[in-house]
């Protein structure tokens, strides 16, 4: 794997291209600009809106202008992820964020206006203004809101509160992302040098024990030295949502989180209690890992180490993307071929480099193009890592070419889906093509590894952020001791007692940034479920199944998330498919057991 120091060192055919948004910064001043003077003429339709054409004209100029905000806000962020250093990109973001404010403000008093209207006489105004049929669904869901909605005077501060209301998180970002350094560990060649997130990734797969400890050690580092100020922002995250619900009548903040998917608490509840339920093979797995390894005790840094010798997975770039062609084929010839222009047309960015965001993502962006961000390392992960992004830029991209501007985004809920079916699928097809046994046995392992990060430590994480919300509820105080309380208590239940408990264990919490978007990590785990349901179906080669699936894929959010998930054959308000998937589990633990 190539080590690159400077973003200048990467071909440019591995880079994404910025200027498919704006070609300079000058174009994107120029929407800048609009947008500040079309703020403005928001602010004149207070008390201005008295028929249905009134209506239809804030409306209509609303949408053009947020559109075009999405734009600038978007390419402060994709230049700024490419290098959280860059002084320019964070220019660019704050002056984005500040223009949200001013936008927020500005239409601050009309969510109160539309609940103050009777249905009657919204239905009127529908009548007088043909046009408005393009917003009736939307009109109608923030009808939804009324009993969550403050007086015009409240909503206008709390929108003037926006950006500090976000410092947490933002806080949490720049810690994580640009200021946090490494320990140290030894390279090949001898020499100590700071670990990076890519090393840390390859690392604690190592088939040697002593560089995934020093690894593992080298990691947790600055998060044990700055566990305080961490606990201190994810306590202020925490709390700041606890007191927004309650501001908005919500009756907890689980029922907040869950409200705009429509989704019941019940389908949350429901996958901690059945997925605790059922349990015991991932129990059953850790203990034969220990076994497996010949460990007399069992770490949290022997959970990644390969269970089978002598397997060392280099797969190029380029290879990986044929591969994925090839394991994709299911979904149908024109899914495959367009996914063969992002590549081609430069819609993705490759390579870890200094500064650059870690992880991997796919931002769809309506009227450009999906932007797909990894942190390529050339080996299985890696390639597990593109379909999955490939599968939330395959959804972006059916969504906007077949949904209007306000329903092509698709619910966070449903995302997880279309990034796991393409897992699934990759999967079946290695280990169909594979006759290499130790190969074999890697690949399940690999399966069986990946549903446990996907979906068990998902839902733990769930769980840890239900509890956490519910001590903030009842005055419970929230700092270091009472968040390694909650979560060394969720790791040992759900990972067994063959685990020595480190002390950097129980600091797990201090380093996951989905926390800062609360109850957002089960989606991860739902979705999983979704997708072992759809790739097993769409593997028979049914056209009815295909079918159903690219029409999921279209549908961006024309319907609520449970309801597009049932046109599949998928219904997560029963345990159903929760229970398949851990039976899917189940069977994986006990094939490999016997291999």
């Amino acid at each position: 794997m190539k080590i690159y120091q400077s973003r200048s060192d990467v071909p440019e055919k591995e880079k994404w291209r910025n200027e498919d948004i704006f070609p300079t910064i000058k174009d994107w001043e120029e929407d800048y600009r609009y947008i500040e003077e079309g703020t403005e003429r928001l602010k004149k339709y207070d008390g201005e809106i008295h028929d249905g054409t009134e209506l239809y004209q804030y409306l209509s100029e609303r949408e053009e202008i947020s559109s075009r905000f999405n734009l600038v806000y978007v390419y402060g962020m994709l230049q700024l992820d490419l290098d959280t250093r860059d002084s320019l990109a964070q220019s660019l973001q704050d002056r984005a964020k500040q223009l949200g404010v001013k936008m927020s403000a500005a239409s601050s008093f009309f969510m109160p206006f539309l609940l103050s209207l009777e249905e009657v006489t919204l239905r009127e105004y529908i009548k007088q203004e043909p046009r408005l049929n393009y917003f009736e669904k939307d009109l109608f869901e923030s009808l939804r809101y009324k009993v969550h909605i403050l007086t015009k005077e409240k909503e206008e501060i709390l929108s003037h509160l926006g950006e500090a209301l976000s410092a947490p998180s933002n806080t949490f970002n720049m810690m994580n992302n640009a200021d946090i350094k490494f320990g140290e560990v030894t390279n090949e060649e001898g020499m100590k040098v700071e670990l990076t997130r890519g090393m840390y990734s390859k690392l604690i797969e190592d088939e040697d024990r002593n560089k995934r400890k020093d690894a593992y050690k080298a990691y947790y580092q600055p998060y044990l030295q700055l566990k305080n100020s961490i606990a201190s922002t994810l306590s202020a995250n925490i709390k700041t949502n606890v007191t927004i619900g309650r501001l908005r009548n919500y009756p907890s903040a689980l029922e907040k989180g869950l409200f705009g998917d429509r989704v019941p608490t019940e389908v949350y509840e429901n996958l901690i209690s059945t997925t605790k339920e059922h349990i015991e093979p991932l129990h059953r797995y850790t203990t034969l890992r220990k076994e497996k390894l010949g460990l007399d005790e069992l770490h949290q840094y022997d959970l990644n180490a390969p269970l089978v010798d002598g397997v060392n997975m280099e797969i190029s770039y380029d290879e990986a993307f044929e591969t994925i062609f090839k394991a994709l084929a299911p979904l149908g010839e024109e899914y495959v071929q367009t996914l063969k222009t992002f590549k081609d047309s430069r819609y993705i960015d490759v390579r870890e480099t200094p500064g650059k965001r870690s992880g991997a993502y796919n931002l769809g962006v309506y009227d450009v193009h999906p932007f797909v961000l990894l942190n390529q390392h050339d080996d299985l992960d890696s390639m597990f890592t593109m379909i999955h992004e490939f599968g939330h830029a395959m959804h972006s991209w059916y969504s906007s070419k077949n949904q209007p501007r306000i329903s092509a985004g698709y619910s966070i809920f449903v995302a997880e889906v279309a990034s796991t079916v393409n897992e699934v699928l990759l999967i079946h097809y290695l280990l169909k093509k594979e006759t290499d046994e130790k190969v074999r046995k890697n690949l399940l392992n690999h399966f069986i590894d990946q549903f446990r990060g996907t979906f068990f430590t998902q839902v733990m994480f769930a769980e840890f952020e239900k509890l956490t919300h519910e001590m903030a509820e009842k005055g419970k105080p929230l700092n270091v001791e009472s968040f390694n309380q909650t979560y060394e208590s969720l790791f040992r239940e759900y990972n067994g007692d063959e685990i020595i408990f480190d002390d950097e264990v129980k600091y797990g919490w201090s380093r996951i940034p989905h926390f800062y978007k609360p109850f957002y990590v089960y989606k991860y785990a739902t979705g999983f479920a979704s997708a072992i349901h759809i790739a097993e179906n769409l593997l028979k080669g049914g056209l009815d199944t295909l079918k159903a699936y690219l029409d999921f894929l279209k549908s961006g959010s024309s319907d609520y998330p449970l309801e597009l998930l049932k046109k599949t054959g998928v219904d997560l308000t029963t345990p159903v498919p929760i229970e398949n998937a851990l039976k899917r589990f189940n069977q994986l633990v006990t094939e490999f057991s016997t291999l």
